[in-house]
This record gives structure tokens, sequence and C-alpha cells, in this order.
């Protein structure tokens, strides 16, 4: 998918989008209300599914003539068969999960490969915050006050390629995004405020 395509898209579901291949079969984790298989399915042809904890984006999903239940990841993936589907994405869904290991254990069962996407919780700007200010951050990327937020585990990329090591899960790919930008992989765990990777077993 060109640049003008993925214009429209969340920077880090612009990446994703700009990465699977056509004609793909993507089980989409966390949808929302379903703008990314939208484009998948009008742009690449892919045979879309989606899954959402809130009733509201499921009914919006199927509002734009997606396929999407309601599920929760920590809960309901291990009901889909083993390498279903060419592509699992979880987008900046994984520190809202209870046990993001497991879930990532899970989309790579179902898919045969995984997009994953993550704030970065080093980012300089947050670390600059608890620093001066001493307390958590609310920015635009991360909107929302401590108390009310659906982040749960505030992991870095770091910790994320630990995991990935731990796990013995291959890198295929990695952006890492400033703003609304790629960034360099560089120091990305001080400069990335957010990360996507693609991964495979």
């Amino acid at each position: 998918m060109t640049a003008a395509e993925t214009a429209h898209l969340r920077p880090d579901l612009a990446v994703i989008a700009a990465n699977v291949a056509r004609g793909s079969s993507v089980l989409d984790v966390g949808c929302g209300d379903g703008t990314l298989m939208a484009a998948l399915r009008d742009r690449l042809a892919c045979d879309t599914r989606g899954m959402d904890v809130d009733p509201a984006n499921v009914g919006a999903c199927v509002a734009r003539g997606l396929s999407a239940i309601q599920g929760d990841a920590d809960q309901d993936l291990s009901f889909y068969p083993d390498k279903s589907v060419d592509y699992a994405i979880l987008s900046q869904t994984l520190q809202t999960t209870m046990r993001p290991d497991l879930v990532l254990d899970q989309l790579l069962r179902i898919g045969r490969r995984a997009f994953v996407s993550f704030p970065n919780f080093a980012h300089w700007r947050v670390r600059l915050s608890l620093l001066w200010g001493g307390r958590m951050p609310v920015t635009r990327l991360l909107p929302v006050a401590w108390y009310e937020t659906p982040n749960i585990h505030h992991l870095t990329v770091d910790d994320f390629r630990a995991l990935l090591n731990e796990r013995g899960i291959t890198v295929e790919g990695r952006w890492f995004l400033s703003g609304d930008t790629k960034c360099s992989a560089a120091a990305a765990n001080f400069r990335a405020e957010h990360a996507v990777f693609l991964l495979s077993r």
C-alpha cells in the first residue's frame, strides 16, 4: 500500500498496512472501529476478521461491512485454530492485556506472522515528565490520566526485545515512530514514542 493510500491511518497502522501482502488473511485483535481492516480489505483485497472487547467497536465494524466479534484477547484467542491466518495483528493493545506474554504466544500460534505495535514508556518525554514533574505523563499519544488509562503493563522497546529473546521469537521487521514519522532504530528505547514489530516463530 502506498503512502498516499495509508495517509488517513494512525501512524502505526500505516506501517502495518504498508507491509501486509496483497490478498492475505488477517485477524485484527483489538480492531477498534475497523479502520485498518477496511483499508486492508479495500486496498489490498485482504480477507479480514476482527475482535474487540468493546461492543460499540464491533457494531462500528459491522456497519462498515466488516466481520468482527466481541471478545477478550486474554481469554478468547484460544478458540482460533493454529496458523489459521497469514497475519495476526495487535495494535496498541498489548499493554492493555492481563498477560501480554501469553497473548503474544497466541498471536504467533494463530498467525503465520504477527504485527505488534505499542507505546514506548521509555521515550524521553515520558522520562522527563517523571523526572521533573514526578507524575505519569499525559500526552497526545497517551491522552488520559493514570487512573483512567487502559494501559496496565507499561513496557519499553527494550522490555519487548527481551521478551522476544526469552521466547525465541524471530523479528522479521521493526519500525519506530516519533510523533507521526519514522525514526532510526538507533537509541529507539529513548527516541521512539511507538514501536511496530513484525514477528514469526
